[in-house]
């Protein structure tokens, strides 16, 4: 859902439809464009020499994406379509015009600026002080969500693959955790979602 400054910004951008698997951002390459996601969903992520992939974000329709690069900067992370895509596409230029004719957005703006850094300072405090457990742990957690019959559900379709890579940790310890925790009652895994059937354990 976008905000109505957001809406407006959107209105005055390029509309453009993407199949999944194409690469919007490409990590260090300079760009003055800003993506609103209008439908369908998109990962930021960065790849090493060896191909091992940290994932930052799995992101939908109201989020924006390449604001980092605004600066002139190069862009900080690499942003692939995991599915058909819809994006507005805003040049620093149109949104600098629509931030001088709607100065609240600029606290939004930096409002979502924030809100990143404290996720990327949250990321870098488990990976420095949690065990691979309790990463994963904190992920289901984060990502679950209350129900209306009092469920915590995580909605999104995750691979072990993309746990692992969200963590920081091979798949094949992911999967190994997944199982125990499905053998000792304590989450549901189906192929569309994983329901937390009880708090996790503190510890593995």
């Amino acid at each position: 859902m976008l905000s109505e400054s957001l809406g407006l910004l959107s209105a005055r951008g390029e509309q453009r439809r993407y199949r999944k698997g194409v690469l919007l951002i490409q990590e260090g390459d300079h760009g003055d464009t800003l993506f609103i996601l209008l439908s369908g969903r998109v990962k930021a992520f960065s790849m090493d020499d060896r191909d091992r992939e940290i994932v930052y974000g799995v992101y939908g329709p109201g989020e924006y994406l390449g604001e980092m690069s605004l600066d002139g900067g190069p862009r900080s992370a690499s942003i692939i379509t995991l599915e058909p895509t819809v994006c507005s596409v805003v040049t620093r230029h149109t949104l600098r015009q629509h931030i001088a004719e709607r100065p609240e957005f600029a606290f939004e703006l930096i409002s979502r600026v924030i809100h990143r850094a404290r996720l990327a300072t949250h990321s870098a405090r488990s990976l420095a002080l949690l065990d691979v457990y309790g990463r994963v742990a904190q992920l289901l957690t984060d990502l679950a969500v209350t129900q209306p019959d009092g469920t915590r559900v995580i909605l999104e379709r995750l691979t072990h693959q993309e746990i692992a890579s969200r963590v920081g940790c091979s798949r094949e310890m992911v999967s190994r955790l997944l199982k125990d925790l499905d053998a000792g009652g304590h989450i549901a895994v189906s192929r569309t979602q994983i329901v937390l059937k009880r708090p996790l354990p503190a510890r593995w």
